[in-house]
């Protein structure tokens, strides 16, 4: 294989790579996907037909939706829909479930991009000010506010902030209601508590992780010798620390994206905010198995886009020529 003048893999090779990793990752998620879904409990058909249906009417339905045929042939036939784009069609409503998807995406993508918002200039601000002034009390107290952010899952986080915001001060609506055929740009006010709730965990993990790279590189000796140069303060940060770690601060930040993917579920959930990962609760409730599984695998397929771009950008913006890879 040709490698690059650094003895790195070349780009198509690491593309290739990277590329062949995320689909397989993707085909064993299908499987887990389709596994979990196979055994959630209850009846989906008798769910379907009413309390009051016939033994006849259950066993109908089941073979309508397919119930009746081995599991592995219901895989195939799924997985292979997938592979032409189909994501198949949700049985409460009958609607395509990529109908489903384009109605919600753009609302979660909103409430995911303003999250990163803020959690990219802030987690790169605070993680370089802990690493450079490691084990000092301006890093003790950023680690263990980080520290302490990243144990507190995402829905208590969310009750404590409607609490505050919502109920005592009543400064945000307490439910992130959006109006039919709007979207949240229309009423900016109900996404500030969502994108707070997103943004606390996100940021808590970026902090934690570009404060660990800026340590790393602070301590390296080029930066010693800018410091013996005479270099100090924000002209050591700016032009020698962040440039060094650029690159896995842009990797941090693709796991945040793959965070808040999955935090959209809880957080639309909780703050009755019309996204995907409120259809995909609404979903497992009803127990709409192709709903479920298309969803599930979509959020899947673009937490890991988010790893490969941060794969790729990384490789780009490593001056030290040590991208993985």
């Amino acid at each position: 294989m040709p490698r690059s003048a650094d003895g790195r893999p070349g780009w198509a090779r690491f593309l290739l790579g990277r590329i062949a990793g995320a689909a397989l990752v993707l085909a064993v998620l299908s499987v887990l996907v389709f596994a979990a879904t196979a055994v959630l409990p209850g009846d989906a058909a008798g769910g379907l037909a009413g309390p009051d249906a016939t033994e006849a009417e259950r066993d109908r339905i089941r073979a309508d939706l397919g119930l009746d045929r081995p599991a592995v042939q219901r895989y195939l036939i799924w997985a292979g829909g997938l592979l032409r784009g189909d994501l198949g069609t949700a049985w409460v409503g009958g609607r395509p479930v990529g109908e489903l998807l384009v109605d919600r995406l753009p609302d979660s993508a909103l409430l995911a991009g303003l999250a990163l918002l803020v959690i990219a200039p802030l987690g790169v601000l605070l993680g370089l000010l802990a690493g450079l002034r490691a084990g000092r009390t301006a890093d003790r107290a950023v680690s263990t506010g980080a520290l302490l952010a990243v144990g507190v899952p995402e829905f208590l986080t969310a009750a404590l902030l409607v609490a505050v915001f919502g109920t005592w001060l009543q400064l945000f609506p307490r439910v992130s209601l959006v109006p039919l055929g709007g979207s949240g740009l229309d009423t900016p006010e109900v996404l500030v508590l969502p994108v707070l709730t997103l943004s606390v965990v996100g940021l808590a993990t970026a902090t934690r992780m570009i404060r660990s790279s800026a340590a790393e590189v602070a301590a390296s000796p080029y930066i010693e010798a800018a410091q013996l140069g005479g270099v100090r303060g924000a002209r050591l940060a700016l032009r020698h620390v962040l440039p060094n770690a650029a690159g896995p601060a842009v990797q941090v930040l693709a796991v945040v994206v793959g965070g808040l993917v999955g935090g959209s579920v809880v957080v639309e959930t909780v703050f009755g905010y019309p996204g995907v990962g409120q259809e995909l609760a609404q979903a497992v409730a009803r127990r709409d198995v192709p709903v479920v599984q298309g969803l599930t695998l979509v959020l899947a397929a673009v937490a890991l886009a988010a790893l490969l771009a941060g794969d790729v950008v990384r490789r780009l913006l490593d001056p030290l020529g040590q991208g993985s890879g």
